[in-house]
């Protein structure tokens, strides 16, 4: 919701549970039964009085312990990048960029991070900078899973090699968390495994390089989570504008 789109007073500030509604979190009269019972907080206090006003862009609002974002004239959206695609605005070579996958976007947006050129699926895209910078910053990174399809078949104790962490040439390194969920193998087929890792950190082509390492390159690979974030059925090349709810808890992970 943007700024543009709420009634505030001249001093800039609406009744809670009128902009709670306005939010979609309840109908007016839910609000007031959830201001009351103790389930809203602003700005780290607990809010019963009903008409209590607030400033929309400012207050840190949790509604039974989930935030809810500030309103703002900024767009959050999740892209699915197509493979092949370079993680840039624009790019001086000529090769297809995410300017071009959202060329038609009036607004002027920032990649959250970045996906390989080779390597597909979710991307974050902001015309908040300082949400970009925030979510980019290594102090704050969220989990991410991706999904990769690798040579060879991937044996138990590599998954325990893993999950243990490996040492790469600029440092140690350790998934969260890794399953196999599919294998091509035998006779009439050629090695290959997918599996799916969860990875906290972001250094360049680390799951390229991590996987490499322990003897299996990828041939295919896909981001489909950041954080609370799936890209479930989104098609290569579409957006979608995050919810409040996902965008409250990456506004959470960033302490914003």
């Amino acid at each position: 919701m943007s700024d543009s789109q709420v009634p505030v007073d001249e001093d800039g500030l609406i009744r809670l549970q009128k902009l709670l509604a306005m939010s979609n979190v309840a109908s007016r009269r839910k609000c007031e039964e959830l201001m009351l019972a103790g389930e809203v907080e602003v700005d780290g206090e607990v809010v019963t009085r009903l008409g209590t006003k607030v400033d929309p862009t400012r207050a840190v609002i949790r509604v039974q312990g989930r935030r809810l974002p500030p309103v703002s004239a900024h767009v959050y959206l999740v892209l699915n990048k197509p493979r092949g695609v370079v993680s840039t605005m624009s790019d001086p070579e000529g090769r297809r960029c995410l300017g071009d996958v959202v060329a038609d976007r009036p607004e002027r947006l920032f990649h959250v991070g970045r996906l390989d050129t080779d390597t597909s699926g979710l991307l974050l895209l902001t015309n908040d900078g300082d949400f970009a910078q925030r979510m980019a910053h290594p102090s704050y990174e969220v989990d991410k899973t991706y999904v990769a399809e690798v040579e060879g078949e991937v044996f138990p104790r590599t998954l325990k090699q893993l999950r243990e962490g490996v040492e790469l040439e600029d440092g140690p390194v350790q998934v969260s968390s890794i399953k196999v969920v599919a294998g091509k193998h035998g006779r009439n087929h050629p090695g290959r495994t997918v599996v799916e890792l969860v990875i906290h950190e972001g250094r360049n082509r680390i799951v390229r390089r991590l996987l490499d390492h322990v003897g299996h390159p990828v041939l295919r690979l896909t981001r489909t989570r950041i954080g609370p974030i799936e890209l479930g059925r989104l098609g290569a090349g579409e957006l979608r504008d995050l919810t409040l709810d996902e965008l409250g808890q990456l506004l959470d992970s960033a302490q914003m």
